[in-house]
Protein backbone atom coordinates (compact mmCIF):
# COMPACT_ATOMS: atom_id res chain seq x y z
CA UNK A 1 0.00 0.00 0.00
CA UNK A 2 1.19 3.86 -1.14
CA UNK A 3 1.35 5.81 2.19
CA UNK A 4 0.41 9.43 1.08
CA UNK A 5 0.58 12.95 3.31
CA UNK A 6 -1.04 15.92 2.64
CA UNK A 7 -0.08 18.82 3.89
CA UNK A 8 -2.35 21.69 3.30
CA UNK A 9 -3.57 24.57 5.76
CA UNK A 10 -6.79 24.47 3.70
CA UNK A 11 -9.12 22.03 5.31
CA UNK A 12 -12.08 22.20 2.52
CA UNK A 13 -8.80 21.45 -0.33
CA UNK A 14 -7.32 18.63 1.64
CA UNK A 15 -11.09 16.84 2.22
CA UNK A 16 -11.21 17.04 -1.65
CA UNK A 17 -7.93 15.78 -2.25
CA UNK A 18 -8.34 12.83 0.32
CA UNK A 19 -11.46 11.62 -1.12
CA UNK A 20 -10.06 12.01 -4.99
CA UNK A 21 -6.68 9.43 -3.95
CA UNK A 22 -9.06 7.98 -1.76
CA UNK A 23 -11.56 6.83 -4.24
CA UNK A 24 -8.72 6.40 -7.40
CA UNK A 25 -7.36 3.86 -5.24
CA UNK A 26 -7.99 1.75 -2.65
CA UNK A 27 -4.29 0.84 -1.85
CA UNK A 28 -3.80 4.89 -1.28
CA UNK A 29 -2.96 5.39 2.24
CA UNK A 30 -3.88 9.05 2.25
CA UNK A 31 -3.10 11.13 5.78
CA UNK A 32 -3.59 14.97 6.34
CA UNK A 33 -1.78 17.42 8.18
CA UNK A 34 -2.65 21.11 8.56
CA UNK A 35 0.62 22.82 8.55
CA UNK A 36 3.84 22.24 7.54
CA UNK A 37 4.85 21.95 11.50
CA UNK A 38 2.42 18.98 11.59
CA UNK A 39 3.92 17.48 8.55
CA UNK A 40 7.66 17.30 9.12
CA UNK A 41 6.75 16.27 12.37
CA UNK A 42 4.59 13.29 10.54
CA UNK A 43 6.98 12.81 8.44
CA UNK A 44 10.20 12.08 10.74
CA UNK A 45 7.90 9.08 12.20
CA UNK A 46 6.64 7.72 9.49
CA UNK A 47 7.76 6.78 6.29
CA UNK A 48 5.81 8.43 3.13
CA UNK A 49 5.76 7.46 -0.38
CA UNK A 50 4.22 10.85 -1.57
CA UNK A 51 4.15 14.20 -0.30
CA UNK A 52 1.77 16.55 -1.61
CA UNK A 53 2.31 20.06 0.10
CA UNK A 54 0.73 23.63 -0.52
CA UNK A 55 3.44 26.20 -1.14
CA UNK A 56 1.74 29.17 1.02
CA UNK A 57 0.63 27.86 4.08
CA UNK A 58 1.06 29.83 7.46
CA UNK A 59 4.12 28.88 10.37
CA UNK A 60 6.24 27.40 7.71
CA UNK A 61 5.52 27.64 4.02
CA UNK A 62 6.13 25.02 1.39
CA UNK A 63 9.41 25.79 0.29
CA UNK A 64 10.60 25.57 3.73
CA UNK A 65 8.81 22.09 4.38
CA UNK A 66 10.40 20.82 1.16
CA UNK A 67 14.02 21.95 2.64
CA UNK A 68 13.49 20.67 6.17
CA UNK A 69 12.85 16.84 4.10
CA UNK A 70 15.10 16.87 2.39
CA UNK A 71 17.65 17.09 5.00
CA UNK A 72 16.18 14.31 6.91
CA UNK A 73 14.78 12.12 4.41
CA UNK A 74 15.77 13.04 1.00
CA UNK A 75 14.25 10.11 -0.98
CA UNK A 76 11.00 11.14 -0.10
CA UNK A 77 9.44 12.91 -2.97
CA UNK A 78 7.40 15.99 -3.20
CA UNK A 79 4.68 17.18 -5.25
CA UNK A 80 4.24 20.72 -4.64
CA UNK A 81 0.49 22.18 -4.81
CA UNK A 82 0.56 25.84 -5.95
CA UNK A 83 -2.29 28.66 -6.44
CA UNK A 84 -2.05 30.86 -9.75
CA UNK A 85 0.35 33.32 -8.17
CA UNK A 86 2.89 30.74 -7.06
CA UNK A 87 3.54 28.94 -10.18
CA UNK A 88 7.47 30.88 -10.13
CA UNK A 89 7.75 29.37 -6.55
CA UNK A 90 6.35 26.09 -7.79
CA UNK A 91 9.04 25.95 -10.44
CA UNK A 92 12.09 26.96 -8.44
CA UNK A 93 11.04 24.00 -5.97
CA UNK A 94 11.78 21.14 -8.18
CA UNK A 95 15.47 22.64 -8.45
CA UNK A 96 15.05 21.61 -4.71
CA UNK A 97 14.53 18.80 -5.80
CA UNK A 98 10.59 18.46 -5.83
CA UNK A 99 9.55 15.89 -8.19
CA UNK A 100 6.41 18.15 -9.59
CA UNK A 101 3.77 21.04 -9.09
CA UNK A 102 0.04 20.81 -9.31
CA UNK A 103 -2.28 24.08 -9.52
CA UNK A 104 -5.18 25.02 -7.63
CA UNK A 105 -8.07 24.25 -8.15
CA UNK A 106 -6.32 20.48 -9.21
CA UNK A 107 -7.35 18.85 -12.24
CA UNK A 108 -8.67 15.71 -11.34
CA UNK A 109 -6.76 13.65 -14.89
CA UNK A 110 -3.51 15.84 -14.25
CA UNK A 111 -3.36 15.02 -10.32
CA UNK A 112 -3.96 11.48 -10.55
CA UNK A 113 -0.96 10.89 -13.26
CA UNK A 114 1.09 13.10 -11.45
CA UNK A 115 1.01 11.35 -8.10
CA UNK A 116 0.94 7.45 -10.24
CA UNK A 117 4.21 9.15 -12.20
CA UNK A 118 5.30 9.89 -8.65
CA UNK A 119 5.13 6.49 -7.06
CA UNK A 120 6.06 4.51 -9.91
CA UNK A 121 9.51 6.55 -9.68
CA UNK A 122 9.45 6.14 -6.09
CA UNK A 123 9.52 2.37 -6.88
CA UNK A 124 12.64 2.71 -9.10
CA UNK A 125 14.47 4.23 -6.67
CA UNK A 126 13.78 1.78 -4.11
CA UNK A 127 14.42 -0.87 -6.29
CA UNK A 128 17.62 0.54 -7.87
CA UNK A 129 18.93 1.36 -3.89
CA UNK A 130 18.06 -2.44 -3.23
CA UNK A 131 19.90 -3.51 -6.09
CA UNK A 132 22.66 -1.28 -5.48
CA UNK A 133 22.72 -3.04 -1.93
CA UNK A 134 22.66 -6.50 -3.61
CA UNK A 135 25.41 -5.84 -5.48
CA UNK A 136 27.88 -3.81 -3.09
CA UNK A 137 27.11 -6.96 -0.19
CA UNK A 138 27.51 -9.58 -3.25
CA UNK A 139 31.26 -7.64 -3.69
CA UNK A 140 31.52 -7.21 -0.36
CA UNK A 141 35.74 -7.81 1.20
CA UNK A 142 36.35 -9.87 4.43
CA UNK A 143 38.98 -9.41 6.36
CA UNK A 144 40.57 -7.45 8.99
CA UNK A 145 44.33 -8.94 8.37
CA UNK A 146 46.70 -6.01 7.68
CA UNK A 147 47.01 -6.67 4.27
CA UNK A 148 43.47 -6.50 4.06
CA UNK A 149 43.67 -3.07 5.87
CA UNK A 150 46.35 -2.12 3.40
CA UNK A 151 44.28 -2.66 0.33
CA UNK A 152 41.24 -0.97 1.81
CA UNK A 153 43.08 1.89 2.75
CA UNK A 154 44.96 1.93 -0.45
CA UNK A 155 40.74 2.00 -2.51
CA UNK A 156 39.95 5.29 -0.25
CA UNK A 157 42.46 6.99 -1.32
CA UNK A 158 42.86 6.10 -5.16
CA UNK A 159 39.11 5.57 -5.55
CA UNK A 160 37.66 8.91 -5.85
CA UNK A 161 40.80 10.05 -8.10
CA UNK A 162 40.75 9.19 -11.90
CA UNK A 163 44.29 6.92 -12.13
CA UNK A 164 44.52 4.25 -13.77
CA UNK A 165 45.13 1.06 -11.37
CA UNK A 166 46.59 -2.67 -11.71
CA UNK A 167 45.26 -4.99 -10.06
CA UNK A 168 47.89 -8.20 -8.80
CA UNK A 169 47.53 -11.49 -7.64
CA UNK A 170 47.14 -15.12 -8.29
CA UNK A 171 43.53 -16.84 -9.54
CA UNK A 172 41.33 -16.59 -6.92
CA UNK A 173 41.95 -14.29 -4.86
CA UNK A 174 39.46 -11.54 -5.64
CA UNK A 175 41.29 -9.27 -7.95
CA UNK A 176 37.23 -8.71 -9.10
CA UNK A 177 36.34 -7.06 -5.55
CA UNK A 178 39.37 -4.69 -5.84
CA UNK A 179 38.11 -3.59 -8.93
CA UNK A 180 34.31 -3.31 -7.68
CA UNK A 181 35.21 -1.31 -5.13
CA UNK A 182 37.28 0.87 -6.80
CA UNK A 183 34.44 1.69 -8.94
CA UNK A 184 31.84 1.99 -6.25
CA UNK A 185 33.82 4.67 -4.34
CA UNK A 186 34.81 6.74 -7.26
CA UNK A 187 32.52 9.55 -8.83
CA UNK A 188 32.33 7.35 -11.68
CA UNK A 189 29.89 4.91 -9.70
CA UNK A 190 27.10 6.34 -11.28
CA UNK A 191 28.41 5.10 -14.65
CA UNK A 192 28.41 1.26 -15.49
CA UNK A 193 31.26 -0.60 -14.59
CA UNK A 194 31.98 -2.76 -17.58
CA UNK A 195 33.52 -6.14 -17.43
CA UNK A 196 36.20 -7.87 -20.13
CA UNK A 197 37.72 -11.36 -19.64
CA UNK A 198 40.45 -11.07 -21.77
CA UNK A 199 41.54 -14.73 -21.42
CA UNK A 200 37.64 -15.88 -22.73
CA UNK A 201 37.84 -13.94 -25.41
CA UNK A 202 39.41 -15.52 -28.83
CA UNK A 203 42.23 -13.30 -30.18
CA UNK A 204 40.41 -13.21 -33.26
CA UNK A 205 37.63 -11.32 -31.55
CA UNK A 206 38.99 -9.34 -28.79
CA UNK A 207 39.42 -6.28 -30.43
CA UNK A 208 35.57 -6.19 -31.61
CA UNK A 209 34.38 -6.85 -28.29
CA UNK A 210 36.65 -3.94 -27.03
CA UNK A 211 35.87 -1.19 -29.62
CA UNK A 212 32.86 -2.52 -31.52
CA UNK A 213 32.91 -3.59 -35.48
CA UNK A 214 31.16 -1.97 -38.65
CA UNK A 215 28.75 -4.45 -40.33
CA UNK A 216 30.89 -6.60 -42.94
CA UNK A 217 33.99 -5.64 -41.51
CA UNK A 218 34.80 -9.30 -41.30
CA UNK A 219 32.68 -12.50 -41.34
CA UNK A 220 29.73 -12.97 -39.23
CA UNK A 221 29.42 -8.65 -38.60
CA UNK A 222 26.59 -8.59 -39.96
CA UNK A 223 25.80 -5.49 -38.15
CA UNK A 224 27.24 -2.61 -36.67
CA UNK A 225 28.39 -3.23 -32.91
CA UNK A 226 29.53 -1.19 -30.38
CA UNK A 227 32.25 -2.57 -28.23
CA UNK A 228 32.80 -2.39 -24.57
CA UNK A 229 34.53 0.85 -24.22
CA UNK A 230 31.67 2.86 -25.93
CA UNK A 231 29.27 0.60 -23.22
CA UNK A 232 31.78 2.19 -20.12
CA UNK A 233 31.70 5.38 -21.36
CA UNK A 234 31.44 7.73 -18.01
CA UNK A 235 31.99 4.46 -16.39
CA UNK A 236 34.66 2.35 -15.63
CA UNK A 237 35.88 -0.41 -17.72
CA UNK A 238 37.93 -3.15 -15.83
CA UNK A 239 40.04 -5.63 -18.07
CA UNK A 240 40.66 -8.90 -16.19
CA UNK A 241 43.39 -10.58 -16.96
CA UNK A 242 44.90 -8.14 -19.25
CA UNK A 243 47.93 -10.61 -19.69
CA UNK A 244 46.35 -12.62 -21.62
CA UNK A 245 45.39 -9.48 -24.95
CA UNK A 246 47.11 -9.89 -28.13
CA UNK A 247 49.70 -7.09 -29.29
CA UNK A 248 47.26 -6.01 -31.21
CA UNK A 249 44.63 -5.63 -29.22
CA UNK A 250 47.25 -4.08 -26.82
CA UNK A 251 48.13 -1.63 -29.52
CA UNK A 252 44.85 0.01 -29.52
CA UNK A 253 44.33 -0.09 -26.03
CA UNK A 254 46.90 1.96 -25.57
CA UNK A 255 45.44 4.44 -28.20
CA UNK A 256 42.22 4.73 -26.22
CA UNK A 257 44.22 5.61 -23.42
CA UNK A 258 46.16 8.03 -25.02
CA UNK A 259 43.83 10.21 -27.13
CA UNK A 260 40.54 8.91 -25.08
CA UNK A 261 39.20 7.86 -28.73
CA UNK A 262 38.35 4.73 -30.47
CA UNK A 263 37.66 3.13 -33.61
CA UNK A 264 35.62 0.37 -34.46
CA UNK A 265 36.81 -2.92 -36.68
CA UNK A 266 36.81 -2.01 -40.23
CA UNK A 267 35.78 1.81 -39.84
CA UNK A 268 37.79 5.07 -40.03
CA UNK A 269 35.52 7.38 -37.82
CA UNK A 270 37.13 8.12 -34.17
CA UNK A 271 34.55 7.91 -31.20
CA UNK A 272 36.12 9.54 -28.53
CA UNK A 273 35.25 7.89 -25.31
CA UNK A 274 35.62 9.10 -21.45
CA UNK A 275 36.51 5.78 -19.46
CA UNK A 276 38.66 4.78 -16.24
CA UNK A 277 40.37 1.55 -16.64
CA UNK A 278 41.09 -0.68 -14.02
CA UNK A 279 43.15 -3.88 -15.16
CA UNK A 280 43.85 -7.13 -13.74
CA UNK A 281 46.39 -9.99 -14.42
CA UNK A 282 48.03 -13.04 -12.63
CA UNK A 283 51.11 -13.35 -14.74
CA UNK A 284 54.14 -11.19 -13.84
CA UNK A 285 53.86 -8.47 -16.82
CA UNK A 286 57.39 -7.39 -16.42
CA UNK A 287 58.41 -11.12 -17.30
CA UNK A 288 55.76 -11.24 -20.55
CA UNK A 289 57.61 -8.03 -21.81
CA UNK A 290 61.27 -9.35 -21.92
CA UNK A 291 59.65 -11.81 -23.40
CA UNK A 292 58.00 -9.79 -26.37
CA UNK A 293 54.44 -10.67 -24.98
CA UNK A 294 53.40 -7.04 -23.39
CA UNK A 295 54.02 -3.83 -24.52
CA UNK A 296 55.93 -2.14 -22.26
CA UNK A 297 54.35 1.52 -22.95
CA UNK A 298 51.08 -0.29 -22.27
CA UNK A 299 52.48 -1.24 -18.96
CA UNK A 300 53.39 2.24 -17.74
CA UNK A 301 49.81 3.44 -18.73
CA UNK A 302 47.88 0.80 -16.73
CA UNK A 303 50.15 0.82 -13.57
CA UNK A 304 49.65 3.85 -12.42
CA UNK A 305 49.06 2.65 -9.24
CA UNK A 306 49.52 -0.93 -8.44
CA UNK A 307 47.38 -2.76 -6.22
CA UNK A 308 48.74 -6.74 -5.37
CA UNK A 309 46.28 -8.97 -3.56
CA UNK A 310 47.79 -11.44 -1.26
CA UNK A 311 47.47 -15.28 -1.23
CA UNK A 312 44.65 -16.70 1.31
CA UNK A 313 48.04 -18.39 2.82
CA UNK A 314 49.55 -14.49 3.39
CA UNK A 315 46.08 -14.08 5.23
CA UNK A 316 45.30 -16.94 7.10
CA UNK A 317 44.12 -14.56 9.92
CA UNK A 318 40.35 -14.08 7.91
CA UNK A 319 39.92 -17.52 7.18
CA UNK A 320 37.33 -18.00 10.46
CA UNK A 321 35.94 -14.50 9.76
CA UNK A 322 35.44 -15.87 5.49
CA UNK A 323 34.59 -19.31 6.85
CA UNK A 324 31.56 -17.75 8.60
CA UNK A 325 30.70 -15.15 5.58
CA UNK A 326 30.52 -18.18 3.22
CA UNK A 327 28.09 -20.13 5.62
CA UNK A 328 25.37 -17.84 5.90
CA UNK A 329 25.37 -17.20 2.42
CA UNK A 330 25.45 -20.32 1.53
CA UNK A 331 23.11 -21.42 3.89
CA UNK A 332 20.29 -18.57 2.21
CA UNK A 333 21.28 -20.02 -0.99
CA UNK A 334 20.21 -23.28 -0.14
CA UNK A 335 17.65 -22.44 1.95
CA UNK A 336 18.92 -24.02 5.37
CA UNK A 337 19.88 -23.42 8.56
CA UNK A 338 23.64 -21.83 8.61
CA UNK A 339 26.13 -24.21 10.32
CA UNK A 340 28.50 -23.99 13.22
CA UNK A 341 32.11 -24.95 12.37
CA UNK A 342 34.06 -26.17 15.57
CA UNK A 343 37.18 -24.49 16.20
CA UNK A 344 39.15 -27.21 15.80
CA UNK A 345 37.39 -27.62 12.28
CA UNK A 346 38.60 -24.17 11.96
CA UNK A 347 42.21 -24.47 13.09
CA UNK A 348 42.35 -27.15 10.64
CA UNK A 349 41.35 -25.34 7.40
CA UNK A 350 43.69 -22.52 8.57
CA UNK A 351 46.63 -25.02 8.13
CA UNK A 352 45.64 -26.28 4.58
CA UNK A 353 47.36 -25.07 1.75
CA UNK A 354 44.85 -22.95 -0.36
CA UNK A 355 46.63 -22.95 -3.61
CA UNK A 356 43.26 -21.88 -5.03
CA UNK A 357 42.61 -18.89 -2.67
CA UNK A 358 39.18 -17.70 -1.36
CA UNK A 359 37.84 -19.40 -4.40
CA UNK A 360 38.94 -22.87 -3.12
CA UNK A 361 38.03 -21.87 0.58
CA UNK A 362 34.53 -21.41 -0.35
CA UNK A 363 34.12 -24.48 -2.45
CA UNK A 364 35.34 -26.38 0.39
CA UNK A 365 32.69 -24.60 2.72
CA UNK A 366 29.98 -25.57 0.71
CA UNK A 367 30.92 -29.19 0.49
CA UNK A 368 31.24 -29.19 4.44
CA UNK A 369 28.10 -28.12 4.98
CA UNK A 370 26.11 -30.43 2.48
CA UNK A 371 27.95 -33.16 4.00
CA UNK A 372 28.77 -32.75 7.80
CA UNK A 373 25.75 -32.84 10.40
CA UNK A 374 24.66 -30.00 12.79
CA UNK A 375 28.14 -29.01 13.16
CA UNK A 376 31.02 -29.02 11.31
CA UNK A 377 33.60 -31.17 13.13
CA UNK A 378 37.37 -31.51 13.16
CA UNK A 379 36.55 -35.51 11.10
CA UNK A 380 34.12 -33.81 8.72
CA UNK A 381 36.89 -31.20 7.69
CA UNK A 382 39.62 -34.64 7.59
CA UNK A 383 37.02 -36.87 5.08
CA UNK A 384 35.62 -33.88 3.14
CA UNK A 385 37.98 -31.26 2.62
CA UNK A 386 41.18 -33.54 1.89
CA UNK A 387 43.98 -32.00 -0.44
Amino acid sequence: MSKILIIEDEAAIRRVLVKILSEENKAYDVSEAEDGLVGIERIRKEDFDLVLCDIKMPKMDGVEVLEAVKKIKPETPFVMISGHGDIDTAVNTMRLGAFDYISKPPDLNRLLNTVRIALDRKELVVENTRLKKKVSKKYEMIGESDAIAQIKDMIEKVAPTEARVLITGSNGTGKELVAHWLHEKSDRSRGSLIEVNCAAIPSELIESELFGHKKGSFTGASSDRAGKFEAANGGTIFLDEIGDMSLSAQAKVLRALQENRISRVGSDKDIKVDVRVIAATNKNLKKEISEGNFREDLYHRLAVILIKVPSLNDRRDDIPMLIEHFSKKIAEEHGTTKKVFSKKAIALLQAYDWTGNIRELRNVVERLIILSGAEVSEQDVKLFASK
